[in-house]
């Protein structure tokens, strides 16, 4: 009796280990205060914890899959959506939680997740370690937590790999620089009720609700439903864009005209030559034939409690972006009066050429 006692009160004293792995170059922001703000934030009664820099591309894998194999409870990813890749790959189906605390340029799967932007708040979150099965997608082969695409997404994700600066800012300058000339493809898509044909700016595969930096591309996607939400986006002219705009930051992208959405467990894209494709916004070279398929609750990630509660408080910086798209939809009836009043007169001097 006293040794089962023992072991009781043995295992309920257990601390949990968790590892947390910083890139110290992702994001905008310096991360030279973290290692001292985790330090005054973790539970120590409850955790045992030791921090790790990357130093290359590819090293926070490297560190996840040494602390996966090691037995840990969690690995926390510090860093943008492609450290929190990193780090999930060497996590799928294992006993290691997937934690986050974002700190990159767009943050997609964070933002999903209802995570705050807060170092602090993060870490409380994870003091309370509460962790859920959640999906994952995989394209090519190479896993995937919120998006993956070919496309316009996947040619502006290359054009921001190559530019060597970071933020919402540089990925917007690439996004008008490249848009209006950007050439829609041809693609074939089967998935299980056959094939269809389309000409699309992008095609995307959403586990996860968006982008980052609340750029909502699928905005009914689950992460516990075992299905990838699809989105293709027509062609479109200038004068779409701007709704296109406000409905991908207002959470209505799938209501758009230019848009066509489905549901698939997975799907195979024929393109009509290689290209590049991106996952998580990292972007790759890869062949003309494409493979996208979900893998059900195949990782296990510390989640936000609260969440529920976080959906309903209004979201400041979302509503700046609700005005100001509300202002370009005002500018884009203006052209669209204006193209119809040109349209109008032309036929008048049409009409007056043909009596002379």
């Amino acid at each position: 009796m006293f040794s089962l006692m023992w072991i009781f009160i043995t295992f309920a004293h257990m601390k949990r280990r968790i590892t947390f792995i910083m890139n110290p170059i992702s994001g905008t922001a310096s991360k030279a205060g973290i290692p001292k703000l985790i330090d005054e934030t973790i539970d120590k009664d409850l955790f045992d914890y030791d921090l790790r820099l990357t130093e290359r591309p590819g090293h926070a894998s490297e560190i996840a899959a040494e602390m996966r194999d090691a037995g840990v409870d969690a690995v926390v990813a510090v860093g943008g959506d492609g450290t929190v890749n990193e780090v999930a790959r060497s996590l799928v189906h294992s006993q290691t939680a997937l934690g986050i605390v974002p700190c990159g340029s767009g943050n997609g799967l964070a933002r999903h997740l209802m995570l705050p932007m807060s170092v602090k708040k993060d870490i409380e979150i994870i003091n309370r370690f509460e962790v859920h099965d959640l999906d994952y997608g995989l394209i090519n082969g190479i896993p995937f937590f919120c998006t993956c695409g070919m496309g316009f997404d996947a040619f502006i994700s290359m054009k921001f790999a190559m530019s060597g600066k970071r933020g919402p800012i540089t990925y917007a300058e690439n996004v008008l620089k490249e848009g209006l000339s950007y050439k829609p493809e041809t693609y074939e898509i089967e998935d299980e009720t056959g094939t269809k044909r389309y000409k699309a700016f992008l095609i995307s595969c959403a586990n996860a609700s968006q982008y980052g930096n609340n750029a909502y591309i699928a905005p009914q996607a689950s992460m516990s439903d075992g299905l990838l939400d699809v989105i293709i986006m027509e062609p479109f002219d200038v004068l779409d864009a701007p709704q296109i705009s406000i409905d991908l930051f207002n959470k209505t992208i799938d209501k758009n005209s230019k848009i066509k959405t489905f549901k698939a467990k997975r799907i195979h894209v024929h393109r009509e030559q290689p290209g590049c494709i991106h996952f998580d916004g990292d972007p790759t070279m890869t062949d003309a034939e494409v493979d996208i398929s979900l893998r059900e609750k195949g990782i296990k990630i510390i989640v936000n409690p609260d969440a529920d509660k976080s959906k309903r408080q209004p979201n400041m910086v979302q509503t700046a972006f609700n005005e100001l798209f509300n202002d370009l939809h005002d500018i884009r009836e203006d052209l669209t009066k204006q193209r119809r009043n040109i349209q109008a007169i032309n036929k008048k001097l049409l009409r007056k050429l043909s009596h002379i």
